[in-house]
């Protein structure tokens, strides 16, 4: 098996599990807005705009934000550097199931 601080190499900032949850959203659409995450995800409007705030500062998420109607709309998308990172993310375990199959 691999060293154990192999662990460490996990992002923080996608592993916590409405994050993860927002990066799945978003990797499987090009765009998804505001309402669809707060609904699909089942989380309040603070909640959900302080995950998006850590997911832009990492340079994971645009935020697009346009009127409909003279309405605020808020879109979001994954950004190059997210794609890359969800991706990362997952080979990690990817990486580590594989090590276990190894050694069984």
């Amino acid at each position: 098996m691999q060293e154990a601080g192999k662990i460490i190499k996990i992002d923080r900032v996608i592993h916590e599990p409405v994050r993860l949850a927002i990066m799945s959203c978003l990797y499987e659409k090009k765009y998804v807005d505001f309402v669809f995450i707060l609904e699909k995800l089942d989380l309040t409007r603070g909640n959900l705009a302080s995950h998006i705030k850590r997911l832009e500062y990492a340079g994971y998420v645009d935020v697009i934000k346009t009127f409909k109607e003279r309405i605020p709309h808020t879109t979001y998308a994954l950004t190059t550097k997210g794609k890359k990172a969800y991706e990362k993310y997952w080979c990690f375990f990817d990486e580590i199931r594989q090590d276990i199959d190894l050694e069984g």
